[in-house]
């Protein structure tokens, strides 16, 4: 799948970058449900060029931003000093996270990262996730529902989202708002997801 990914950054055809202003609307409605605690720490697993970890820093977090391409992380560096905020931007593979990110995030976003892996690397990502978040933590993420495209990721079911996060129940699932993107991602039929960590574990 990063070979994908690194061919689409090549060539300039990066639509998880242009994602409209109904998409815009839906994440911004998630995240203004999520209370921002007193240092509290989020992590933009496939941040890509970083847009959305800059909206997380303006937002108030402490930011981390992951991503396996290095590429698109150079621009987000250049990004987030455009927007005069702090961003931690690291390369580092999803299924690794707990080897180079501290615990204790209380969000972790994921825009279009989880539903290209496969079953085995979904096992390992929610490990790695359970690994960084603190009890009570939140999960936002966009995926694409099941089905092949190759080379678009293949996508998952909520059924896949919540066999992959152990201690972890869904707060909310709603269909995309993706009306502006191209046809392959309307036809993808993606969805956003809210999980919440059970605060006793």
């Amino acid at each position: 799948m990063n070979l994908s990914y690194r061919l689409a950054y090549k060539v300039g055809v990066t639509p998880w970058e242009h994602t409209g202003h109904g998409f815009d609307a839906q994440l911004s409605g998630l995240l203004d449900a999520i209370p921002v605690p007193e240092g509290g720490r989020a992590l933009d697993i496939g941040c890509g060029t970083g847009r959305h970890s800059i909206e997380l820093a303006q937002r108030g977090w402490h930011v981390t931003g992951v991503d396996a391409e290095q590429e698109p992380l150079d621009k987000a560096r250049i990004h987030a000093r455009e927007a005069h905020v702090d961003v931690r931007f690291l390369h580092e593979d999803a299924a690794d996270l707990h080897i180079a990110v501290d615990g204790g995030h209380m969000l972790v976003l994921d825009i279009g990262c989880f539903h290209g892996l496969s079953e085995h690397q979904r096992r390992d990502y929610g490990r790695s996730v359970n690994a960084i978040t603190a009890p009570g933590a939140s999960l936002v993420m966009f995926a694409f529902g099941p089905g092949h495209r190759w080379p678009m990721p293949h996508g998952v079911s909520e059924a896949d989202v919540m066999r992959a996060f152990d201690g972890w129940s869904t707060a909310s699932s709603m269909a995309a708002d993706v009306s502006e993107s191209p046809l392959p991602v309307r036809a993808a039929h993606p969805c956003w997801y809210h999980l919440v960590r059970d605060s006793t574990d």
